[in-house]
């Protein structure tokens, strides 16, 4: 059997993936040892929750999250992706209880015990999906060390962190006013409110005076929480209401005797300068109460229904209590007016309901002593973020950060390691349950049955992953990590607090690098969402069109800190390309011999195409090794993309085919560059496409096995090749302009054509002159006459230039004088707007300053060639006006 008689016609991704996938299992390739004297790469993997199910945002973040591991592993370096699991506490609870709700069971019937129990098999049922479902994308991370943030080794990080922050003052319990979310019903931090324009009222109220003597009128959004109003407040310097400061109000609806205090808090400009106080409910009332001693009067259940210091509305939700509210404050004269409002309320981002600002007893952070440490870090560049604009949003949370509310009202999770004593009510916080009280001996004890924010144990991630707080091998080899990648929208709820907590507790960094990515949005721009129906299943995605396509798909022209936009089209387009190297890969195959001497090729064997493709390679493996250090990954398949589509398979495959039908050294040398450029470029797009690179590797003549743990291409000086390279760039420049020609003017590929070259310079008439066979092959080209003498060129031709030169076609009784006028002058014009774009481009001190040195390079030689174009095409013209 041949050797192309092995091969698939077409590369099968639902077959092979996942035989490829547990290949590199059964090898270890993904293993990483602490005991490896290699050097290190360690990257974390966001562990995602265990509730979820790989959607498309998860496969853009694994995908940018596994290119530069599976790159450092082949360049040398013991590789540690680490993977693991959320715990998730709110969500996973939620789903829980809707679960048993549908079975009519409630929280309460189970008890703690039995609810935990019943979350631990819904764990070991549902928790690993996420798990299985980002192995089908590929991802390379070490699932021996797979972790989850209950298992027993991070619940004691959890536990030390906790107690030493405790222990430290750092932790403290009080009665404090939280974000409250009644659909979740517990407290939750700052930033997991989601602020949402909405249209509501501004609702004007009368209080009167507790002597008759009139009344002040407030205005409030909010008019269910009057009832838990405590005083009214002016300005301490408002001339309108000195007179009043020190009297007392009746709270309507309510009859309760409510103080009038001066406060700067109050703006004299707002309003009628009068504002109702509620410390209960609201954060800067709450602020006003403390200095003014004022009563604290929580008016509402968890649910947000009110409580029994709502008089007659208790028991109405909030929303039904507002509607009856105003409705008593209308009839009994109360009511002014209501005047349309649009403002920013508060959201829950678990279940979207209305988030209410609660007077609660709840565990905090002191963030103050915490945050300063974690913007130097930054601010030293010992941790940087990529694009580095996301330092000042970094700058301005931790500046203005406050107290970080950590007690969760639920049942899922790690319980807070602090004890009360039923019998002197002494706390004790400890690693491990007391047997007794620390105060009077007492065993009576019980513990806090709050459990931890869930970023509270994953702001320990990346070190007690690793063995953290014991000194393992793990956290010696590999920690600091090197590498972070997540979506910008958690550097508060996370990467801020990774930061923070490594600080304190190791002393180190967690990382040296943040890489963060942004959202997968539509075709359109728009955010992927339900009810707009654009959502993108990356499993059936992976289904028909295979994992590499999706990567492709999601990495190619994204860039740090944007969002990508996804269509169908860029799917199809990346499954093309698979396609297309796929049979490149065949047609090699189909032209190998089972015996090959590739040994004894030496580099005087290299024909000058061949050069030309070696040189071009090493150009791309320096691009691609400075776009990966740079963590430039779209721009970095983009490149590899361009060689493979473009310059290997459309170029050089096409100038080698007459070789290949040959025998001897030329075919050898053929065979061996097409095997060598294939495997270095297979090993460059491996940590983007990992599935069809490998299998095409495996064919391959190669001695290094498997592909995800074979060598890093780095630049072969031996392979330089600019002189050939240069000459091969300037034939190929000149035949793509005799094949515009040709479709321009419908001479079909298949007729011979006669060209003259005219150039002044030597050295490029040789080029022509030496390169017979590449231009027959490439453009058809029977004969080729050069000319130095412009005036000796035919008037009946049409021209295309290229650099230092032009190629002339003489198409007589087929080409008419006017229409190459014509369309010499529509090139000019052409031309012009190019020359015009590209001075601007180069005068722009923006881009000259900011964009990468290639770039604007690339920029000047585009103008310099766009110049001499318009030379050689002007004078062309002159020429045939003239005739």
């Amino acid at each position: 059997m041949s050797r192309i008689d092995q091969i698939a016609a077409h590369f099968e991704p639902q077959k092979r993936e996942h035989e490829i996938y547990q290949a590199w299992l059964d090898s270890g390739a993904f293993e990483a040892h602490a005991d490896s004297a290699k050097p290190p790469f360690c990257l974390v993997m966001p562990p995602p929750n265990i509730t979820g199910i790989l959607h498309i945002g998860h496969a853009f973040t694994m995908t940018l999250q596994d290119i530069l591991p599976r790159q450092r592993r082949m360049a040398g370096y013991e590789t540690l992706y680490l993977p693991g699991t959320d715990h998730a506490s709110i969500a996973t609870e939620a789903k829980i209880v809707a679960k048993m709700a549908e079975e009519g069971i409630s929280k309460e019937d189970l008890g703690r015990e039995g609810f935990l129990e019943r979350a631990w098999a819904w764990r070991e049922q549902y928790g690993g999906n996420i798990v299985e479902q980002s192995k089908k994308l590929g991802v390379s991370s070490d699932w021996t060390k797979e972790r989850f943030t209950m298992d027993e080794g991070l619940s004691r990080a959890v536990r030390k962190f906790f107690v030493q922050l405790y222990n430290e003052g750092l932790i403290y319990r009080g009665e404090r006013l939280v974000n409250w979310c009644p659909g979740c019903q517990t407290g939750i931090s700052d930033i997991e409110v989601e602020h949402k324009e909405t249209d509501g009222h501004f609702w004007h109220i009368r209080y009167p005076l507790s002597d008759g003597s009139g009344y002040l009128q407030i205005a409030t959004t909010r008019p269910e929480t009057m009832l838990g109003d405590t005083a009214l407040a002016v300005h301490p310097d408002d001339e309108r209401y000195q007179a009043y400061i020190g009297k007392t109000a009746i709270l309507p609806l309510v009859g309760r005797e409510i103080p009038i205090i001066a406060d700067s808090y109050v703006e004299r400009e707002f309003g009628t300068g009068v504002v109702k106080i509620t410390p209960a409910h609201d954060p800067n009332d709450f602020e006003v109460g403390q200095r003014h001693q004022l009563p604290m009067v929580n008016i509402m259940n968890k649910d947000g229904s009110i409580n029994e210091n709502g008089g007659k509305y208790t028991g109405l939700s909030r929303e039904e209590a507002r509607k009856v509210i105003v409705k008593d404050l209308a009839a009994a004269g109360y009511l002014v007016k209501v005047e349309d409002h649009v403002h920013q309320v508060g959201h829950c981002t678990r279940c979207d309901s209305v988030v209410e600002p609660i007077l609660s007893l709840q565990w905090f952070v002191k963030m103050e002593e915490l945050a300063k440490p974690a913007i130097e870090a930054v601010r030293k560049g010992e941790i940087t973020f990529v694009p580095e604009r996301f330092d000042k949003i970094y700058y301005n949370w931790l500046e203005n950060i406050r107290d970080w509310c950590i007690s969760r009202q639920l049942w899922w999770g790690h319980q807070i390691p602090a004890w009360y004593c039923d019998e002197c009510g002494e706390i004790t916080v400890a690693e491990e349950e007391p047997g007794k009280c620390t105060q009077c001996g007492s065993s009576n004890l019980h513990q806090d049955p709050d459990t931890l924010d869930t970023w509270f144990s994953s702001a320990l991630w990346p070190f007690s992953t690793l063995g953290w707080p014991d000194q393992t091998p793990e956290l010696e080899k590999f920690f600091p990590t090197d590498f972070l990648v997540t979506g910008y929208d958690i550097i508060f709820f996370w990467v801020a607090r990774m930061i923070f907590a490594s600080l304190k507790l190791t002393g180190q960094i967690p990382f040296r690098r943040v890489y963060l990515n942004g959202l997968v949005r539509d075709a359109q721009g728009r955010k992927m969402s339900k009810s707009l129906g654009n959502g993108i299943d990356p499993l059936k995605a992976i289904e028909e069109y295979g994992a590499d396509a999706l990567r492709f798909t999601l990495v190619n022209g994204s860039s740090a800190g944007n969002d990508m936009r996804f269509s169908q089209d860029k799917i199809e387009a990346a499954r093309n390309f698979c396609n297309k190297i796929w049979n490149a890969f065949r047609f090699a195959e189909m032209n190998f011999d089972d015996e090959m001497d590739f040994a004894s090729v030496t580099i005087e064997d290299l024909a000058r195409e061949d050069r030309w493709i070696l040189h071009e390679l090493q150009k791309l493996i320096q691009q691609t090794n400075d776009n990966i250090e740079k963590f430039e990954f779209g721009l970095c398949l983009g490149n590899i993309y361009a060689f493979l589509w473009d310059l290997f398979c459309d170029w050089y495959i096409e100038m080698v085919k007459p070789r290949l039908r040959q025998t001897g050294k030329s075919r050898t040398a053929a065979q061996f560059v097409l095997n060598y450029v294939l495997a270095q470029a297979m090993k460059l797009l491996h940590p983007f496409m990992p599935f069809i690179t490998e299998e095409i590797f495996g064919y391959l003549i190669q001695d290094e096995g498997m592909l995800v743990t074979a060598s890093w291409p780095q630049v072969d000086p031996k392979y330089n090749f600019p002189e050939e390279a240069a000459e091969i760039n300037l034939l190929m420049e000149a035949v793509r302009g005799i094949r515009n020609i040709r479709a321009e003017k419908q001479v079909a590929p298949s007729k011979e054509i006669a060209i003259i070259v005219h150039s002044e310079r030597s050295e490029v008439l040789a080029i022509f002159e030496e390169n017979p066979a590449l231009l027959k092959q490439l453009a058809n080209v029977g004969s080729t006459s050069l000319s130095s003498d412009k005036d000796s060129l035919p008037l009946n031709a049409i021209s295309a230039g290229f650099t230092s030169g032009a190629v002339y076609i003489p198409l007589e009784n087929l080409v008419d004088i006017g229409e190459e006028i014509s369309r010499l002058e529509a090139e000019l014009d052409r031309l012009t707007q190019e020359i015009k774009r590209g001075e601007k481009m180069l005068a722009n001190e923006s881009f000259t300053s900011k964009a990468p040195e290639a770039v604007v390079q690339k920029e000047r030689d585009k103008l310099q060639k766009n110049r001499e174009s318009y030379a050689a095409n002007q004078e062309r013209l002159k020429q045939l006006k003239e005739a």
